[in-house]
């Protein structure tokens, strides 16, 4: 297990240095920023990664293509085959630059947030969601009924997860954001356990994963350890996100990491004693006095957090191993 870090689309020079100096070894891009608006190229995705080597960083996934590469999958619109037979040539090219893991969501709309100037530890800035607030309309010009959205994903993942598997590229579900029913006419289906369990239950796939985002699994409520647990050794976790909210959906706040809903040491601990081999990141951190728009400070302090619980709970799990062994 390593910690990277991500949560930026440009691996500028400036950027892919101060990864470096912040011990990584891995990096995760959010929407890479590369040329195409319908799929992205092998020459462009391989470029990319010789850039990240080339500061001894490692490519260990791309987080998210622009939404416009599948959108008309997830509300099956008029362009929809299209559309997946862009993504297919995508996940193939990815397969060929050597790029392991495809992040993706099932949110029309996106994610959402009633603000993104909330007040917290300090006066640093966060985002909120409250869900009174949230009255949106429709976003895509009428009500979408919970069995069309599960429709359009059998479609959407039957036309793609073998190609993924030919490809040796996993495709990671980050959960809805934040995890209501429905936003803007368009159920929320994946806001919950039961509904991951569900989707799970339709492919056997090992290309089929979990991109498992601390922060949202918190917002459904508490038992967050159980049902990290119940992927991780079902091998469905690609990697975790480590952030967190204070409260629970409709209402909830981000928060620095130690202040919200789940302890995460436990969760720290709960990896590593689960051998989890894939890697934890930053995601949504607070922006500190003097940040730029990446929150370099916020993600700095995230960062050093995550390193030093591994660390910590790596050497406590093997003291005890080491005691049982004598």
């Amino acid at each position: 297990m390593q910690i990277c870090v991500g949560q930026f689309d440009d691996p500028t020079p400036q950027r892919l240095q101060y990864c470096r100096q912040l011990g990584a070894t891995g990096i995760v891009l959010n929407t890479a920023k590369l040329a195409g608006d319908k799929e992205w190229a092998y020459e462009d995705l391989l470029a990319l990664k010789e850039r990240c080597a080339s500061y001894g960083l490692r490519i260990e996934s791309l987080e998210n293509t622009p939404l416009g590469f599948y959108d008309q999958a997830i509300w099956a619109g008029p362009e929809r085959d299209e559309q997946i037979a862009h993504y297919q040539t995508t996940i193939r090219n990815l397969g060929r630059a050597g790029i392991p893991i495809l992040g993706y969501h099932w949110m029309a709309n996106g994610v959402w947030r009633t603000g993104w100037e909330a007040v917290g530890r300090g006066g640093a800035t966060v985002s909120v969601f409250h869900g009174a607030e949230a009255n949106p309309g429709l976003t895509h010009g009428r009500e979408f009924s919970e069995d069309e959205i599960w429709d359009n994903y059998r479609y959407f993942m039957n036309a793609v997860l073998p190609v993924a598997e030919k490809a040796g590229v996993r495709l990671v579900l980050h959960p809805d954001d934040p995890p209501v029913p429905k936003l803007g006419g368009i159920p929320r289906i994946f806001r919950s356990f039961e509904s991951f369990q569900r989707a799970e239950a339709m492919y056997s796939s090992s290309a089929w994963g979990l991109d498992f985002c601390l922060g949202t699994w918190s917002e459904m409520g508490p038992g967050l350890a159980d049902k990290l647990r119940y992927f991780v050794r079902r091998n469905r976790v690609g990697y975790v996100h480590f952030r967190d909210v204070q409260g629970y959906a409709p209402d909830f706040q981000e928060c620095f990491l130690g202040e919200g809903n789940y302890d995460p040491v436990e969760i720290m601990r709960l990896l590593v004693e689960e051998d989890f081999s894939g890697f934890a990141i930053d995601d949504h951190v607070p922006r500190l006095v003097g940040d730029d728009g990446w929150n370099e400070r916020g993600r700095a302090l995230a960062t050093g957090y995550l390193q030093g619980m591994l660390q910590a709970v790596q050497a406590s799990v093997k003291g005890n191993q080491d005691q049982v062994t004598k």
